[in-house]
C-alpha cells in the first residue's frame, strides 16, 4: 500500500509540475527511506507522529548525514504530506509542525579562467571521440547548460547560422540561449569530421550520442570530465556541474546583468540565480587576501 501510495505522489508530480526522473529518482529515494524507518518502528506512512520525525534525524545525524541531505528529506515528505492532505489520504499533516534542519548555502565550487582553458584544450582532437568531447565542454561552458540539458541536444537544437541552441530545462521549460564562436566552431568542425564516424546511423536525433547511437547518460559524460580534468592537471574539486557554475561566475566577473544571467541560466527563481554573486565576492576577497600587504 505505501509503495503505491508513493508511485501515486511521483505520477502527480510529474504530471502537475513536469519534473524530471532525476527529480522524481531523488524524491522516491527520500520516501522509502522514510517508509522503511516507520515500518520498523510498526507504523504506517500515512500515521507518523512529528516525534517520530525527529527521531530519524537524530539517527541520520549520528550516521554522518549531512543537513543539506536533512533539508532535502525534509522537503520531500513535506510535499507527500501536503499532497496527501489535498487528495483527501489524510484529514491532517502530520508533519505539520516539525522545525526542518537548515541546510548551509555553501558556494558552488568553480574554476578559473585559465583552469578552463586548460580543461577544454584536454581532449585528444585528432579522434572522433575527443572532437564530441572538446564540442560538449565548449557548449557547455559557453552556454552554461546543466549537464542532463548538454547530453539531451538533439541535432535539431542547435542553429549555428543564428548561433544559438534551444534547451529543454527543468519542467520542460524550453530556452534559446547563445552560443559563444568558439563552441559553434568546434561544433561544427565535430559535425564534419566526427560524429559520422561515432554513428552507424546519422539520422537519429542525439546530438552527442553515446552507445548504440542514443543520448549519453550524464554519468558517462561526467566520468568524461574527470578524464579530462585529469589529463589537464586540475586538482579542484569538481562537480558535474562546474562549468556551468564557472560560466555564471565568469559572466558576473565581466559584468553580466544577474537578470539576463537568470535566463541563460533558466532559473525561475532570481535568488537561485544571486548565490554566484557571493562566489564573486569571495573571489574578490580572497585575491585581495592573497595579494594585499595588509590582506
Amino acid at each position: 500500500m505505501s509503495s503505491q501510495l508513493i508511485d501515486a505522489f511521483l505520477d502527480a508530480l510529474w504530471l502537475e509540475r513536469g519534473a524530471s526522473m532525476h527529480t522524481l529518482d531523488a524524491y522516491r529515494r527520500d520516501l522509502m527511506h522514510w517508509q522503511r524507518y516507520l515500518s520498523r518502528h510498526d507504523m504506517s506512512l500515512l500515521a507518523p507522529d512529528s516525534q517520530t520525525y525527529q527521531n530519524l534525524i537524530d539517527e541520520r545525524r549520528r550516521d554522518g548525514y549531512q543537513a543539506r541531505s536533512d533539508a532535502r528529506l525534509t522537503s520531500s515528505l513535506r510535499r507527500f504530506y501536503r499532497w496527501a492532505l489535498v487528495t483527501g489520504q489524510i484529514h491532517s499533516d502530520p508533519l505539520a509542525d516539525i522545525v526542518a534542519p537548515r541546510a548551509s548555502a555553501g558556494l558552488p565550487g568553480t574554476l578559473e579562467e585559465e583552469e578552463v582553458e586548460r580543461l577544454l584544450g584536454a581532449p585528444d582532437v585528432t579522434t572522433a571521440l575527443g572532437l564530441r568531447d572538446r564540442a560538449m565542454l565548449e557548449v557547455l561552458y559557453s552556454c552554461g547548460l546543466r549537464v542532463s540539458e548538454l547530453v539531451g541536444l538533439r541535432v535539431d537544437s542547435i542553429n549555428l547560422r543564428q548561433g544559438v541552441v534551444r534547451v529543454l530545462g527543468k519542467g520542460d521549460a524550453e530556452r534559446l540561449v547563445p552560443m559563444g564562436e568558439p563552441a559553434m566552431e568546434w561544433l561544427e568542425r565535430y559535425l564534419r569530421e566526427g560524429r559520422g564516424e561515432l554513428m552507424t546511423d546519422i539520422t537519429r536525433a542525439p546530438l552527442f550520442p553515446g552507445r548504440s547511437n542514443g543520448f549519453m547518460m550524464r554519468q558517462t559524460f561526467w566520468y568524461r570530465i574527470k578524464h579530462h580534468a585529469t589529463r589537464a592537471g586540475i586538482d579542484a574539486s569538481l562537480s558535474p556541474h562546474t562549468l556551468r557554475h564557472a560560466f555564471a561566475t565568469h559572466l558576473l566577473n565581466h559584468g553580466a546583468n544577474l537578470r539576463v544571467l537568470q535566463e541563460l541560466l533558466g532559473h525561475r527563481d532570481l535568488s537561485t540565480t544571486q548565490i554566484y554573486t557571493r562566489v564573486a565576492q569571495a573571489r574578490l576577497e580572497a585575491i585581495h587576501a592573497k595579494h594585499h600587504p595588509r590582506g
